[in-house]
């Protein structure tokens, strides 16, 4: 039987077999072919990869919108006013992780942690927005700014290292002089909103520029002495009237207080003081007859203690130490008279561990037969059991809470012992930051 090259089951006359050239041709042909799809298949494999590598953003376009405790594989867009965002974490990559669009104002950035899945993404941009505690990493630019809408940055870090924002500026410095009266009406100079309202390490302390010359510890006893410009590494008495102590940093490792008022002391003023604590001093300043203004204190048991004659004006007081049988407050009192703390940012919660530690501010009379005059408006609480504690032992008079607002890392509530006998608590001014509405009591 003739041989032929035909398959089983097909009929020979069909089977037609290819010279070697021209099958060498249809094969090359045939493979090009098969590369032209492989490669088309992967461009689209690219194209696809690109597209996940930059989902649709969120988009938050409703004024007062609140976003928080939530995680987010997409960027988020902002385009409406007064949008909030607490505790929340986003992962991407495209052009800003967060993005406030032109003309948006009022954006607050709280207790958030931003990861940029692309060294070409942006955290934050472009303006017109509060960062408070925000943590950046893997960012072209961490928190990005466009002239005439520039961003306010607090306690926030780019790459595991605290932030430095190029774009604050330094105000300068205002004049030396007497604390402004507390006499007569008081109203906020602006509605406190957003959160850069309140004092914080950029306009308290020691003036950027401020040149400073080593000292160690002083005891201050002439009327009307004036100490300026000192890196004091070590701690203050104060036994004379109308002493000043100004643009001076004070490093205090006592048990007791950094600065310590005496008898003798009258109308004394500490104003752009930074007071580093050393986690060891168990108040900032103890005890009458003193005004703290734009003060930056920290690092503290306890911050300034409040008795007679006492004012804390336009100051940042944060981060307090926990020690072994601690009670640790921003501030207190245990009686007194005339005392007045206004426009403050009291930081009781520390944001690192987590620890709301007792109040911004506690108040009673266990070391005086009374507490009287005291007035707190226009301060900025976060933290606490209570963020306001009133002790039951509390003989008091004349005792004003009024327009302040208090965030919600407390352990408890935001105030305890409110209608004991002499407070006097607005309810309608003592609002909650993120919403504006009177406190739950």
């Amino acid at each position: 039987m003739p041989e032929t090259n035909a398959r089983p089951g097909v009929d020979p006359a069909t089977f037609i077999r290819l010279p070697g050239r021209p099958r060498r041709i249809l094969l090359l042909g045939i493979f090009v072919l098969v590369a032209v799809l492989i490669a088309a298949s992967g461009y689209l494999a690219l194209r696809l990869t690109e597209t996940d590598r930059r989902p649709t953003p969120l988009l938050l376009d409703r004024p007062d919108t609140v976003v928080a405790d939530r995680k987010f594989e997409r960027p988020i867009e902002i385009a409406a006013d007064n949008v909030i965002l607490r505790g929340v974490t986003v992962r991407t990559g495209g052009a800003a992780a967060i993005s406030v669009r032109s003309g948006v104002v009022g954006t607050l950035i709280e207790d958030t942690d931003i990861h940029c899945t692309s060294r070409r993404t942006d955290g934050v941009a472009a303006g017109n927005y509060s960062a408070l505690r925000v943590r950046v990493d893997g960012c072209a630019e961490a928190f990005r700014q466009v002239a005439g809408a520039p961003a306010t940055i607090l306690e926030s870090y780019r790459d595991g290292e605290p932030y430095r924002n190029p774009a604050a500026g330094s105000p300068a410095p205002p004049a030396a002089g007497p604390a402004p009266s507390a006499d007569g009406p008081y109203a906020p100079a602006v509605a406190p909103t957003p959160i850069t309202y309140w004092p914080s390490a950029a306009n308290t302390g020691v003036p950027v520029g401020t040149a400073l010359r080593n000292s160690g510890s002083l005891s201050l006893r002439t009327a009307g002495q004036v100490v300026t410009g000192l890196n004091i590494v070590g701690c203050i008495t104060v036994a004379a009237a109308n002493v000043q102590i100004l643009r001076s940093r004070i490093t205090c490792t006592s048990p007791t207080y950094a600065i310590r008022t005496l008898a003798g002391t009258l109308n004394l003023l500490i104003q752009d003081v930074e007071i580093n604590g050393t986690a060891t001093n168990s108040a900032s300043i103890c005890c009458s007859d003193y005004t703290l203004q734009r003060g930056n204190v920290y690092n503290m048991i306890d911050g300034p203690r409040l008795t007679n004659n006492t004012r804390i004006l336009d100051s940042y007081l944060h981060s307090l130490t926990r020690v072994a049988g601690s009670h640790n407050d921003i501030l207190q009192s245990t009686g007194g008279t005339n005392i007045l703390v206004r426009h403050n940012t009291l930081l009781s919660y520390n944001p690192a561990t987590r620890d709301p530690f007792n109040s911004c501010v506690t108040i009673g009379s266990e070391t005086s037969p009374t507490l009287t005059n005291m007035t707190v408006e226009d301060n900025y609480c976060n933290g606490g059991n209570y963020s306001i504690g009133i002790s039951p032992r509390l003989l008091g008079a004349n005792i004003l809470f009024r327009n302040n607002k208090y965030g919600r890392d407390y352990r408890y509530g935001v105030v305890s012992g409110y209608n004991r006998a002499g407070v006097i608590w607005e309810r309608a001014t003592n609002v909650y930051f993120d919403n504006g509405l009177p406190v739950v009591i």
